[in-house]
C-alpha cells in the first residue's frame, strides 16, 4: 500500500513541529527571568483593596487576582494573590505561602503562630494558590497542559515543573509592585509536598528568595529521579516480590495499586513516566528530560550558588513516604544539605512514631532565626559514626563542644528497599 503523497507530507510537518518545540525549549532557560519580574504583564484585577483587619495584630490586607503567564498557547494561567502587612509603615520582605484554596484566600486571613509573630516584626505575609488547577477553578486548562506536556514533554506545558514555581515568583512581583506596602527586604518560603517542591525551584531561579523551608518534597537527582532505567527495573522487580510477600498472608491486596501507586518516582512529583511511555516516547526521551532539568529543580545540583547567595535551607522529607523513596541515597551523596527526620513521617503518616518528639517547632524556629537578629539558630546536628561488626551495629554520635542539645534519642530503618546507592551512578550537575 502506498502512501499518499498528502499523508507523507502531514506526518513531515507534525514531526518537524514535534522537533522544532523541543529545540525551541532546549535553548532557552526553564524560566525567563525578566518575564518574571515584569509587574507590566500582571493584568492585575483587584479584587478587594487594602482594608484593615482586626486581630491580634493590627494588619491590612488586600487580594488581587494576576496572571502568571500561558501554559499552553492562547490560554493565560491565573491566581489569587492575598497580601498582608502591618496596620502601619512598610512590610519589610514576607513569607510566602501556597497551600491555599479559593474558599480560604477569597476570605481575609487570620494569620496564626509564627505568621503573627513576623508581622508584629515588621514581616509581610503573601499567599497564593499552588494547587492543581481545578482548585483555581482552571480544571480545563490543567487538563489542556497535561496533555500538551505527555504529548511534547516540554515542561513549560508542566504545572509542576514550570507553572508553579512561576506562580511564586510573579506572586512575588506583585508584592513588590505595592511599593507603599512593602520594602524590600528577605522572602521565605515554606509548604509540603508540591508547595516545597515548588519553592525550592523559584528559590534556585529567582534571586531575590532567600530561604525555603520544605517538607514531604524532593531535594536531590538520584538515580530513580533521573529515570535511569536500570534502576526503575531494579526497584519494581524488589516490589514486585513485596508484593507477592504481602498476598501470601493477604489474597485480597490490591497488587495493581501498589505497583502504580500515582507517587511511585518520578523525577519530581507525581509520576508521568507511564503516560509519557504510552505516548510513545521512550526510555531514553524521559532520561534526557530528567537530566535537562536536573539543574533546574534539585537543591543538590545548586547548592555552591545557593550557599553563595546566603540561602537559608531545612527540609522535612519524611522517612516513609512514596514521595522520598531516595532518603538513603541522599544521606549518602549529600549530608551536608541540612534536613530533619522525623520517626514515622510522610504523607500520610498522621500519628507518626509513639515515641517521637512531640510538637516540634522547626519552622517557626527557622523564620524567626531567618528574619530577625538575636534569634538563636536551630542546634547543630552531631556527627554519626557506624560500623558493624558481624551482626553488632555500632553507633557513634558525637555532638560539637558547647552544644545546646539537651537531650537525643537515635532511630534506625530496617527491611527497607533496595537503596541503590552505587550501583546506578548520577550525571554530574552543578554543585
Amino acid at each position: 500500500m502506498k502512501t499518499q503523497p498528502c499523508t507523507l507530507a502531514l506526518l513531515l510537518a507534525l514531526l518537524l513541529n514535534h522537533s522544532l518545540q523541543a529545540q525551541d525549549w532546549n535553548s532557552k532557560p526553564l524560566f525567563d527571568m525578566r518575564a518574571m519580574l515584569d509587574e507590566s504583564t500582571l493584568k492585575i484585577d483587584v479584587l478587594q483593596d487594602w482594608h484593615e483587619v482586626n486581630g491580634p495584630v493590627p494588619m491590612r490586607q488586600k487580594l488581587i487576582s494576576i496572571e502568571v503567564s500561558q501554559l499552553v498557547p492562547g490560554q493565560p494561567y491565573r491566581v489569587p494573590v492575598r497580601m498582608i502587612v502591618p496596620a502601619t509603615g512598610k512590610a519589610k520582605g514576607f513569607h510566602l505561602t501556597g497551600g491555599h484554596n479559593l474558599q480560604n484566600i477569597e476570605r481575609d486571613a487570620r494569620p496564626l503562630g509564627v505568621d503573627l509573630d513576623l508581622l508584629r516584626g515588621g514581616v509581610g505575609l503573601v499567599q497564593t494558590i499552588v494547587q492543581v488547577l481545578q482548585q483555581s477553578g482552571q480544571g480545563e486548562l490543567g487538563r489542556l497542559a497535561d496533555r500538551k506536556f505527555v504529548e511534547t514533554l516540554n515542561p513549560h506545558h508542566s504545572i509542576q515543573y514550570w507553572g508553579w514555581p512561576a506562580t511564586l515568583m510573579r506572586a512575588t512581583t506583585a508584592a513588590y509592585a505595592e511599593k507603599e506596602h512593602f520594602a524590600k527586604g528577605k522572602v521565605a518560603l515554606s509548604g509540603g509536598s508540591k508547595n516545597g517542591a515548588s519553592p525550592s525551584v523559584a528559590l534556585i531561579h529567582d534571586k531575590r528568595m532567600t530561604a525555603v523551608h520544605a517538607s514531604v518534597s524532593p531535594i536531590w537527582d538520584s538515580p530513580l529521579r533521573l529515570c535511569n532505567e536500570a534502576a526503575w527495573k531494579s526497584v519494581r522487580a524488589h516490589n514486585q516480590r513485596y508484593v507477592a510477600q504481602l498476598r501470601q498472608g493477604n489474597p485480597r491486596i490490591n497488587a495493581q495499586r501498589l505497583l502504580n501507586h500515582g507517587f511511585l518516582g518520578g523525577t519530581y512529583g507525581p509520576i508521568y513516566n507511564n503516560q509519557a511511555l504510552a505516548a510513545g516516547h521512550q526510555w531514553k526521551d524521559l532520561q534526557k528530560l530528567a537530566e535537562q532539568m536536573a539543574d533546574n529543580v534539585f537543591i543538590s545540583r545548586n547548592l555552591k550558588s545557593l550557599k553563595d547567595r546566603g540561602v537559608d535551607l531545612l527540609f522535612h522529607p519524611g522517612t516513609h513516604d512514596f514521595v522520598n523513596f531516595d532518603i538513603a541515597w541522599g544521606g549518602e551523596h549529600h549530608p551536608q544539605i541540612p534536613i530533619y527526620l522525623g520517626a514515622n513521617s510522610g504523607h500520610g503518616q498522621r500519628a507518626g512514631h509513639p515515641k517521637a518528639e512531640r510538637g516540634q517547632q522547626n519552622k517557626a524556629a527557622f523564620l524567626l532565626h531567618h528574619f530577625f537578629d538575636g534569634v538563636p539558630a536551630l542546634l547543630d546536628p552531631p556527627a554519626v559514626k557506624t560500623e558493624v561488626n558481624g551482626r553488632r551495629l555500632k553507633v557513634t554520635v558525637t555532638f560539637k563542644s558547647g552544644s545546646r542539645a539537651e537531650s537525643g534519642r537515635i532511630w534506625w530503618m530496617y527491611e527497607r528497599g533496595p537503596i541503590l546507592v552505587s550501583s546506578f551512578p548520577t550525571t554530574s550537575g552543578k554543585r
